[in-house]
């Protein structure tokens, strides 16, 4: 399974949530075929029918049976109960590609599921459940936790959605998650103050003007710290 190009994988979701149903598009978009998709509630399957017409609506234990590669698209505190559930039921295949998109879990999580050949994705984007996402998705980053030989796929399969993949180590992966939860909060928690603190003065527009500050603060920040030489005067 080194060459993903050569390879065509038939793939099955796991949740139809806000980020499921947009990877799964992402990933029909490279070529690979989903084969089924879990949704429990009205919205969810509203959303799944959107993002992926034609997809069949399954059990969660049918969609782990049908596919090559199982990609799970739920809550991090979710997430153990679901493997070690799965792995009661005999649902884990051996050689069965699994997936996970928690920033808190790494592939330990996978414990209870031996055989499987596992690979952790936390797209650094805000997940909208539409469309936008698929253009928020290209060009950003992924964080790609898996064991040493398993790295390149979870790598090729970032690619293949339009992203730029980022090695987090198992034993990092705490520390990404606190760090990226943490930055979203702020980043909301001070948007949210500065406007409450203008509309209280009575100033019009007061998203568009801390909008724009704070979009031009966070940029030169980010310039600041670069990895891209280029971005850098």
């Amino acid at each position: 399974m080194s060459g993903l190009q050569a390879s065509r994988l038939g793939i099955g979701i796991v949740g139809a949530g806000k980020v499921g149903p947009v990877l799964g598009r992402a990933l029909a978009g490279a070529g690979h075929a989903i084969v089924g998709i879990s949704a429990v509630s009205e919205e969810s399957r509203e959303r799944a029918e959107a993002m992926l017409p034609g997809v069949p609506l399954l059990e969660v234990q049918e969609v782990v049976r049908r596919a090559e590669m199982v990609l799970i698209a739920v809550p991090g505190s979710e997430l153990p109960g679901l493997v070690s559930g799965l792995a009661k039921l005999g649902a884990w295949q051996p050689g069965q590609l699994v997936i996970h998109t928690a920033p808190e879990h790494g592939t330990a999580v996978f414990a209870d599921a031996p055989g499987v050949i596992p690979i952790a994705l936390h797209p650094g984007i805000v997940f909208t459940g539409t469309s936008l996402d698929l253009t928020r998705l290209s060009g950003a980053t992924v964080a790609v936790t898996a064991p040493t030989v398993v790295q390149p796929i979870g790598q090729a399969l970032v690619v293949e959605m339009g992203a730029e993949p980022v090695l987090v180590a198992e034993a990092d992966r705490a520390a990404y998650a606190a760090a990226v939860n943490a930055a979203g909060a702020t980043a909301r928690a001070a948007a949210a103050n500065a406007i409450e603190a203008l509309e209280t003065l009575g100033i019009a527009g007061a998203d568009r003007v801390i909008g724009g500050t704070m979009r031009a603060a966070l940029e030169e920040e980010l310039t600041r710290h670069s990895s891209d030489e280029g971005l850098i005067a």
